[in-house]
């Protein structure tokens, strides 16, 4: 019994060390295989997504890095943009709208919609539209502590 109790201690103690060392260590590795997560096409965009929220969990990141893949039929819907937002086209195709205009993008393609602009994305054609998503985080203003006195 005492062997088990110290290789359990044992792991403990290396599964704190690890934890804390990727705390607080700067660099950081995922694998999309590990973050994917099924999902309606954002804003209101309808149909079948996978999205992919890389360094999600990570410690004072202020860029959102995703990876989105449409299956056929599935949108982001239009909406108004609050920064600075870059789409790579990955593969597939699909049609963009970008203040009220339409054009198509395809594999190769890089977008930059600016805040105040409004947009929305489509996939079309037969094949998955895989698509890079890039901006900086929203900085929300701290919650102003309530005044308790009378």
């Amino acid at each position: 019994m005492k062997v088990t109790y110290s290789v359990l201690t044992f792991f403990v103690c290396v599964f704190t060390a690890t934890i804390a060392f990727s705390q607080d260590n700067v660099s950081l590795v995922e694998h999309e295989a590990t973050i994917g997560v099924k999902q309606a096409g954002t804003h209101n965009g309808g149909g079948e997504t996978t999205g992919y929220h890389f360094f999600a969990k990570a410690p004072e990141l202020n860029l959102i890095f995703k990876k989105r893949v449409f299956k056929p039929g599935s949108a982001i819907g239009y909406h108004q943009q609050k920064e600075d937002e870059i789409y790579y086209i990955v593969s597939g195709t699909g049609e963009m709208t970008l203040n009220g205009k339409s054009f198509t993008v395809k594999a190769g393609d890089a977008i930059l919609t600016r805040p105040g602009s409004s947009h929305g994305l489509k996939q079309t054609g037969t094949e998955d539209l895989v698509v890079i998503i890039n901006y900086e985080k929203h900085s929300r203003p701290a919650k102003a502590k309530e005044n308790t006195q009378p």
